[in-house]
């Protein structure tokens, strides 16, 4: 058994990185951008129009311009440098904002109705005066924020050509505290990781979050009871159930696309690592791998009819690919590094992220389906990439002086951010999917 291929099996499951991390519950992330597009689009999101005091005092134009200022992709006019605040697109003179530098504009209004708000906006072509897009929403006032990231989403989609990722979430480990009284909290929190919700609290380890592709359920393991153990919880209600506590270990859970399965890690008895398929409805197990070597981190395809693993049956660590149908044609995906381990695969399928080594460093890599590889990141302990829901970027564990940080990058390398707390340290990020209509 390779040595090396354990001891970063284990750092996968967390033994050895939660261990030293330390960060308080509910630790707020703030967004750093890190690197942006060399040429940032230039744009004016005006003041909306308020519905006071029903609002609350919500800005949500605010809320719009830090979403799309955070993508990297847009420079935001100031708003001390407008000349003047139109709420409707009727109202915006084009050659005004254009003479000011800006090719687009965007404004908005917010009006009671009743018990409830709604959000009204319109994206203006300034360059041609052309109205691009207008969208009404519906919002308790508690629920501006998503309005506004909603309103984002749209933005980013008419002038990027990819829909917006910004009213999505995010999932990830946070850890308090000196071992050995340390406590660990599950946390679910916005894309931009405000409105953090601790979604289970405990004295001993949790892990490996893995997000339902409907977004209301969470898979992850939990050593509550001394071993380790699947659960999945539902979001709304907090049903929770332990799926599999089997001899030995438990561990990298990751939800078939309907829902109905989980691809796990199990050791069994003997200690070796072997990918296995759990029916949640009927808990009938499928062994998919049998190989003396160590075979851990399933990761289902987008058509839920393979999986991408790690292994090290050719002395060190790839990601390999294995039909279910057939589960004797395993296939090698990785190549050129030495060291290739943690498949996530894009929600559309064309890009493979996963950790790979550089010297003695760690770092996220990625590859198209026909093999084109690169290293996306500079970090020495890079790991968990997670793709946003549009798959332009990841989401991955990073380390910052010597602390546990979220950070992402763009596919593409051209955009990076640091996700950081404002109180400690986070781990085990997984981006939620888009939420169902």
């Amino acid at each position: 058994m390779n040595r090396q291929m354990l001891n970063r099996a284990m750092l996968s499951l967390g033994t050895l990185l939660l261990a030293v991390l330390a960060a308080p519950a509910r630790a707020e992330l703030v967004i750093d951008i890190t690197k942006g597009v060399t040429d940032p689009i230039p744009i004016a999101i005006v003041p909306f129009a308020r519905a006071v005091p029903a609002d609350g005092g919500f800005d949500v134009a605010a809320v719009v311009q830090r979403d799309l200022e955070s993508s990297g992709r847009f420079k935001a006019m100031a708003r001390t440098a407008m000349l003047s605040q139109p709420t409707r697109a009727g109202e915006v003179r084009a050659a005004d904002w254009r003479s000011g530098g800006n090719d687009y504009v965007v404004v908005g209004r917010v009006s009671a109705s009743g018990t409830q708000l709604q959000v009204e906006f319109e994206l203006v072509n300034a360059l041609t005066g052309l109205q691009l897009a207008s969208q009404r929403y519906t919002a308790a006032s508690a629920n501006l924020r998503n309005a506004a990231h909603q309103i984002a989403d749209l933005v980013f989609e008419k002038i990027i050509g990819t829909r917006g990722a910004f009213a999505t979430r995010i999932a990830y480990v946070s850890v308090d505290g000196q071992p050995p009284a340390q406590s660990y909290q599950l946390i679910v929190a916005d894309a931009d990781g405000e409105n953090p919700r601790v979604v289970l609290a405990s004295k001993m380890p949790i892990m490996s979050p893995a997000w339902s592709a409907d977004g209301l359920w969470l898979a992850y393991v939990s050593f509550e009871s001394k071993i380790s153990a699947v659960y999945v919880q539902q979001l709304r209600s907090g049903e929770r159930r332990r799926v599999s506590a089997r001899a030995g270990v438990n561990s990298a859970p990751s939800w078939s696309p309907d829902g109905k399965r989980l691809a796990l890690t199990l050791s069994g008895s003997s200690g070796n690592l072997d990918v296995y398929v759990l029916d949640l409805a009927s808990q009938a197990l499928t062994r998919i791998t049998e190989d003396p070597s160590i075979d851990t981190e399933p990761a289902w395809s987008t058509d839920g009819q393979s999986l991408y693993f790690t292994s090290d049956r050719a002395g060190g660590p790839q990601v390999y690919k294995v039909e279910l149908a057939n589960r004797q044609r395993i296939q090698r995906v990785t190549f050129g590094a030495t060291y290739n381990a943690r498949p996530r695969l894009a929600p559309d399928g064309r890009n493979l992220a996963y950790v790979t080594r550089e010297g003695n460093a760690y770092r996220i890599g990625v590859q198209d389906m026909a093999g084109n590889a690169r290293v996306l990141t500079r970090g020495t302990l890079d790991e968990s990439p997670s793709f946003a829901p549009n798959g332009m970027t990841l989401i991955y564990a990073g380390r910052q002086n010597g602390q546990g940080a979220l950070e992402t990058v763009s596919v593409d390398g051209q955009v990076t951010q640091r996700l950081r707390s404002d109180r400690g340290q986070v781990r085990e990020p997984a981006w939620g999917p888009y939420a169902a209509p």
